[in-house]
């Protein structure tokens, strides 16, 4: 059976599916692209939703020599031998670094003087932000685009795509499953699909299930409420209903959801809904979260619900998302404020408050601003109390 990765690779913008905020006619990406005044550039976002692609067509729309590596593997020699060749010629090469979030700091060194005199275009990919691994001085020379998941009816246009090439035949619960137990990841989905047609030319939900019994990290069996239920079960947690959380905990282990994604979910709310009313609920849910990536189902079912029954149980508390997001608005709104002297790395004149009975009255910001709100609810009202009292 044909390579279904390969035979639907897409090698224009048109054909891309899936990122339309990249690829359609408007889109910022493909407009630098075909204006040919892209600059440097770091794809992050989930596996098989396309980076490796758009790093080629990319290269195609401004016709310029492709070169692929992955961080894993790459030698500073190859690069250097590529800078060398390109010197000084006319046309640039594109540099596509795979996993780009794994290079070495003196791998990212040797990539600045090309970034800073433009002699090759550098394009990377991640699965992780890579904001957090790259150096500043990378980050200020490129921009970053997000990748998304590509939704259940992308990856219907490409299911449909690959049945008229292999003609192929899929029962429509089989094609359901396929579509939503591939979690948005294009790739996974054509690689299940190729495997199933080895075993037949007409797809059952039974083959399927014999190659994959659960979905990816984010799947559910029942097409288009994959989201609804992750959603009802979170706002049921959030509204302390125990009942109806561990039913909608039920329906996404029965319909095959990932442990972990639920896990990953859990943890969040952990934070962002119980945080500081309840500390040790963020504990628990991290723990669990580790837990049902060493065991798995059957098993994983009772850690998870553990999980959701404490947070259903705990007081309720949101301060640490609204400060965050608070102080994250400011900052972006430009409020950028010179830090205080004292506190500075090398600074002079800061009072260590452990000499002053572990409190000291001192400048932290250079203008006063207001971000946190402590609430009067379980472990964050003594927060607030103590906090309160030393600051009198």
């Amino acid at each position: 059976m044909a390579d279904f990765t390969q035979l639907l690779r897409p090698t224009s913008f048109d054909a891309l599916v899936g990122q339309e905020h990249l690829s359609s006619k408007n889109a910022p990406l493909r407009t630098l692209c075909e204006k040919n005044v892209l600059g440097h550039s770091f794809f992050y976002g989930p596996a098989g939703c396309g980076k490796t692609s758009i790093a080629r067509i990319i290269a195609k729309s401004m016709e310029l020599p492709f070169y692929e590596f992955n961080a894993t593997s790459l030698k500073i020699e190859q690069l250097r031998k590529i800078f060398e060749q390109y010197k000084n010629a006319l046309q640039k090469p594109l540099i596509f670094i795979d996993e780009v979030h794994r290079l070495a700091k003196n791998q990212q060194e040797v990539l600045l003087p090309v970034m800073e005199n433009n002699s090759v275009l550098i394009i990377g990919a991640s699965t992780e932000n890579p904001f957090f691994s790259l150096t500043s001085a990378i980050r200020s020379r490129s921009m970053l685009f997000e990748i998304k998941h590509i939704s259940n009816e992308s990856l219907e246009i490409l299911v449909q795509k690959a049945f008229a090439h292999a003609k192929i035949s899929c029962d429509e619960d089989a094609k359901e499953y396929l579509i939503a137990s591939s979690g948005g990841d294009a790739r996974s989905m054509l690689k299940l699909l190729e495997f199933a047609s080895n075993i037949s030319t007409h797809i059952t939900l039974d083959i399927l299930k014999s190659l994959r019994p659960n979905a990816l990290s984010t799947g559910s069996s029942e097409a288009g409420v994959h989201y609804d239920l992750a959603s009802a079960m979170i706002k049921s947690i959030r509204g302390s209903d125990a009942d109806a959380a561990v039913y909608y905990l039920a329906r996404l282990i029965d319909g095959g959801e990932s442990a972990e994604f639920i896990a990953r979910r859990l943890v969040i709310l952990a934070s962002e809904d119980v945080g500081n009313a309840n500390p040790q609920a963020l504990t628990l849910c991290t723990s669990a979260m580790t837990g049902v990536s060493k065991i798995g189902y059957p098993e994983a079912r009772i850690i998870l619900s553990q999980a959701v029954l404490y947070l259903c149980a705990s007081p309720k508390s949101n301060s640490a998302y609204l400060a965050i997001n608070a102080a994250l608005h400011a900052v972006r709104g430009g409020v950028m404020l010179d830090i205080p002297e004292h506190i500075k790395q090398n600074g002079s004149g800061y009072m260590y408050p452990h000499d002053f009975g572990g409190y000291i009255k001192q400048d932290y910001l250079s203008k006063t601003m207001h971000f946190v709100e402590f609430k009067e609810i379980g472990y964050e009202k003594k927060m607030k109390e103590w906090y309160e009292e030393i600051r009198k």
